[in-house]
């Protein structure tokens, strides 16, 4: 089992949130505020979610309060938010830290010394595409929108 699929994060719930069961689907990691200027990417990171969810992929979205304290809200208000404003269906986890010494080994995993693509995270909604092997496959900007065709073209590929 690679080392992604060996971790467990702890999900919004409280209840733990392995990664095991996401071994051979497609996953889109991507680290999420509510009160961002790119907070919208939610809706189209649902519809990204359900578009290609029967065929083996998922968003894993990972709140994160570490830029301009973007994500103040508890875990209840969190999952409250994103369930009234962008009916939200997709994995979330607990607030994480993804960049410094408190860094979540998922992100040292994806973004740390050796990764395929390392360096810190540089804002909220960086996407990180994991394949079905738990190998990283692409880096995507805070920017680049969940409908963007080298997103949608990446994740098309990973599912083929």
């Amino acid at each position: 089992m690679s080392a992604f699929h060996e971790l467990t994060l702890h999900a919004l719930d409280g209840e733990d949130l392995p990664l095991a069961p996401f071994k051979g689907q497609v996953v889109l990691v991507v680290n999420v505020a509510s009160k961002c200027g790119l907070t919208p990417q939610y809706a189209s990171l649902e519809s990204l979610h359900q578009l290609y969810k029967a065929k083996g992929f998922s968003v894993l979205g990972l709140p994160c309060n570490q830029f301009a304290g973007q994500e103040p809200g508890s875990e209840r208000e969190i999952q409250e938010f994103c369930s009234l404003n962008y009916g939200v269906s997709f994995p979330l986890s607990s607030k994480l830290e993804v960049n410094g010494p408190q860094r979540h080994s998922l992100y040292r995993l994806l973004a740390g010394e050796g990764a395929e693509y390392p360096g810190d995270i540089s804002w909220n909604f960086e996407k990180f595409l994991v394949g079905k092997d738990g190998r990283v496959l692409a880096r995507f900007a805070p920017r680049t929108t969940p409908d963007d065709p080298a997103l949608v073209q990446a994740i098309e590929k990973a599912l083929a």
